[in-house]
C-alpha cells in the first residue's frame, strides 16, 4: 500500500513595498503610484533584491516608482499571498514616513502619483489586505 506524501510549496517573501505616508494639516495621507500597464492605484513594490534587506528593497522602489524618499525607522504592517505566473508570491508591506519628494525620478513618464486621505486610498486599491493596512494606519494616526 503507497502513501501519498503531501508536497507543500515553500513560499518565500519575495517582495515588499511600503505604504508612503505624510501628515499635513494633521492629517495622514497616503501616496499611491498607478501601476505600469493597467493603471490601477497601487503602493511601490517589487522584487527584494538579493545584496538588499526587504525594506531596504522597498525603499528603493519608492524612489523608482513615486520619486520620494523616506525614514530609515518602520514598522512592517503586514503581509498577502498572490498568485502570479504560476506561483505564489508572498509580498511585505512596510510604512515609510516621507521625508523628500523629487520632481524627477526613474519612472516618473511610465507612472502617475497622487496623495490620497487614508479614507480614499483605502477605496483606491484593489488588493484588500493593503486597504486594511492603509485603514489601520489611519485608526492609529487619528488616535494621535
Amino acid at each position: 500500500m503507497k502513501r501519498k506524501i503531501a508536497v507543500r510549496k515553500r513560499v518565500h517573501f519575495d517582495q515588499s513595498g511600503v505604504i508612503p505616508y505624510r501628515k499635513k494639516n494633521g492629517k495622514l495621507e497616503v501616496l499611491l503610484v498607478t501601476s505600469i500597464r493597467k493603471k490601477n492605484w497601487i503602493v511601490p513594490k517589487g522584487f527584494i533584491e538579493y545584496h538588499l534587506s526587504p525594506f531596504q528593497s522597498a525603499k528603493k522602489e519608492a524612489f523608482e516608482e513615486s520619486g520620494v524618499k523616506g525614514s530609515n525607522t518602520t514598522k512592517i504592517l503586514g503581509s498577502y499571498k498572490v498568485r502570479k505566473n504560476g506561483s505564489e508570491l508572498l509580498t511585505k508591506i512596510y510604512s515609510m514616513k516621507v521625508t523628500r519628494v523629487f520632481k524627477d525620478y526613474p519612472e516618473k513618464n511610465l507612472r502617475k502619483r497622487k496623495w490620497f486621505s487614508d479614507y480614499d486610498a483605502a477605496k483606491k486599491v484593489s488588493i484588500p489586505e493593503i486597504a486594511r493596512m492603509i485603514r489601520k494606519m489611519g485608526r492609529k494616526s487619528s488616535k494621535k
